[in-house]
């Protein structure tokens, strides 16, 4: 029978079309259905990636297959129109073949590879090629336009309670426990959408959602044991796909949390009854961890090795090289297959999902030159992509570094186009906290953003309020509501592109000394059946919560249709007497935000903002909708913030 794209792309997934492309879909080796089988010599194969598209615009392609013993054989092309076989790489493992094909004049079909022992065919191995959806190529990433919504699956929404548990992982749900799997899952995020959407966000970020059949602490996502399946307890592959489909009809996009720089020790390249590693270099520090498995060099954490001067290669390696945890080995992106395998796998995902931006953990302590290769590759690809790094550092010259178009001295050259503005967050915090004085308080915040001038494009960047490894904002700020709306407001109305994290729109709390994982990822209120509160229905919410949740909404929706916000320009002037003021202007429209953190009333002269205001008369506040006059001083009776719209 003849399927559509659709059709096929679905049949891969459930098993109607038997190929390589399901065969990965079990939690261990041993699971693998078996391809055909000509003769006994060969029991079982897996293919990664499942299958491949017609049209990409790098037309090679690298299949990285296994088998026991599989490396024995000699490999031709059955059944296949316009493929060439490029050359098979059978020396670096008995059990891993790598055959690497060229797709450049391919349609879509399946075509047949068969592995043979002196002339005599042992195996068939079909494997799909798909054709491309239409306009793939010209997808819209992620632009100043959104405002991303972080996501930490596991804690937000259990949609179904059924995949809790699942016999072949090793982690069992346990809400009780704060470092426990509680049962979110994609489900639960599809059902929230109606509230995301009336929320006023548009992407979303949801942290890893692939395999992590870790013993413990595994509800984070971030030790993958399969690069190329959801994790069961949070859905399959096709349930993530259908997300994606749904969230589009709302409006909403999805970023896809990816990570090159480590993966989980229940990954089965680690296992030693497996079939081990694709290469001898697979992993960083791996010829030791064979010999013994204790003997581990760790990261230092001292990122700015890669980029300073004057380093020795010793620290750079011991920051590149070294290994998180145990349980999260340090991936080898100097090896070629590997590299090329997380590649594919990024740009896999992508197009089988529908995504609209990657954010990528971790982002400098991978290896350098991958990461520009890696970055290039996907952006190649999709040339209107958009991918965020994480460099965690208050320094913004050590940020700046890595996003494309920055002219460093090196002659290093990245291609990402965003990454996590840590500097501006950190400052945002600092700032509001700080008492008000010559070199303290809000002229912390005014003078960093003169930072920008290191970076390429300082719009690109995502400005954050708080994400799954900060303590939470409201508690960071001293549970001050005031202080809450400030910097929440300061977030969405800046000229980056904002992200806010689940649960900050109620004002969420945790502790706030050291880190506190388990309490920053609480369960979202109503996210579960027998939840007293529930912030999706607007059940029991204290009155606090109903006030910050109220507030983000309006400003939220407000943003949706304000040019000056998404693209228009930024000036300030200098804090004085603990009042900060900014304009955005944009297309006739001009915002006036004023954070005010003094706790009297005080009179703001307007004199002095007349090279905008202008001959501007009246002002509505967004917020509020009261309306102000712009003939006399402004009086602020309150501390907070106030976003006036002026009439031109």
């Amino acid at each position: 029978m003849e399927l559509t794209r659709h059709q096929q792309a679905n049949a891969l997934i459930s098993g109607m079309i038997f190929s390589a492309t399901v065969l990965f879909s079990a939690a261990t080796f041993a699971d693998i259905k078996s391809a055909k089988v000509e003769s006994a010599k060969v029991n079982s194969v897996a293919v990664e990636p499942e299958f491949w598209w017609s049209g990409m615009h790098n037309s090679q392609l690298q299949l990285l297959v296994y088998g026991k013993n599989i490396s024995q054989f000699d490999v031709k092309l059955i059944n296949a129109t316009d493929i060439n076989l490029v050359s098979v790489d059978a020396a670096q493992s008995d059990n891993h073949l790598f055959i690497n094909l060229d797709l450049a004049n391919a349609q879509p079909q399946t075509l047949t590879i068969g592995l043979y022992d002196n002339n005599t065919l042992v195996q068939r191995i079909d494997y799909a090629i798909l054709a491309r959806e239409k306009e793939s190529r010209n997808r819209q990433g992620f632009s100043n336009k959104d405002v991303i919504y972080l996501i930490t699956p596991d804690r937000f929404v259990n949609g179904n309670p059924d995949n809790d548990n699942h016999l072949d992982m090793l982690e069992q749900a346990n809400r009780a426990d704060k470092d426990g799997r509680h049962g979110g899952d994609i489900m639960g995020i599809r059902k929230a959408l109606p509230y995301l959407k009336d929320l006023g966000v548009t992407q979303l970020w949801i942290n890893p959602l692939l395999e992590n059949n870790q013993a413990q602490y595994s509800y984070h996502g971030y030790s993958t044991t399969n690069f190329y399946k959801i994790d069961p307890r949070f859905g399959s592959n096709q349930e993530y796909k259908s997300l994606v489909e749904e969230a589009n009809t709302f409006g909403i996009g999805i970023i896809k949390d990816v990570v090159v720089n480590h993966m989980g020790s229940g990954h089965q390249w680690m296992k030693p009854n497996g079939l081990g590693f694709p290469t001898s270099t697979w992993i960083n520090g791996q010829a030791k961890w064979q010999q013994d498995s204790k003997d581990i060099t760790y990261t230092s954490h001292r990122r700015t090795t890669v980029q300073d001067p004057y380093t020795v290669t010793a620290d750079t390696a011991e920051f590149e090289d070294g290994w998180f945890t145990d349980t999260m080995p340090d991936l080898n992106q100097r090896d070629p297959h590997f590299a090329t395998y997380l590649i594919q796998n990024s740009i896999w995902w992508v197009e089988y999902a529908g995504l609209s931006g990657i954010r990528e953990d971790t982002y400098s302590y991978a290896d350098k030159a991958f990461l520009a290769k890696w970055s290039k590759a996907v952006m190649d690809e999709y040339p209107h992509f958009n991918i965020v790094g994480e460099e965690w550092t208050a320094n913004p010259v050590t940020v700046s570094y890595w996003q494309a178009g920055k002219n460093n001295k090196d002659g290093y050259q990245s291609y990402v186009p965003s990454m996590m503005d840590f500097p501006l967050y950190e400052k945002i915090i600092s700032s509001l906290n700080e008492k008000e004085d010559w070199g303290s308080g809000l002229i912390n915040l005014y003078e960093m953003l003169a930072n920008d001038v290191v970076y390429a494009d300082p719009t690109e960047l995502v400005l954050f309020e708080g994400n799954h490894d900060t303590n939470r904002l409201y508690s960071l700020l001293n549970e001050d509501m005031a202080l809450y709306k400030m910097a929440m407001a300061y977030v969405l109305t800046s000229n980056r592109i904002p992200q806010i994290f689940y649960g900050t729109e109620i004002a969420m709390t945790s502790p706030t000394k050291d880190r506190n994982d388990g309490a920053v990822r609480a369960d979202f209120p109503g996210g579960w059946q027998s939840d007293s509160s529930s912030v999706l229905d607007n059940t029991n919410l204290s009155a606090s919560q109903l006030d910050a949740l109220n507030f983000n909404k309006t400003l939220l929706n407000y943003r949706k249709k304000s040019v000056a916000i998404a693209s228009g320009t930024l000036q300030h002037f200098a804090p004085k007497n603990g009042v900060y003021v900014q304009f955005r202007q944009a297309d006739g429209e001009t915002l006036m935000i004023i954070y005010n953190k003094n706790e009297q009333p005080v009179e703001l002269d307007l004199q002095r903002f007349n090279q905008i205001i202008q001959q501007s008369k009246q002002a509505k506040d967004i917020l509020t909708s009261k309306t102000y006059s712009l003939d006399s001083a402004l009086k602020l009776t309150q501390k907070g913030v106030t976003i006036l719209s002026i009439t031109q």
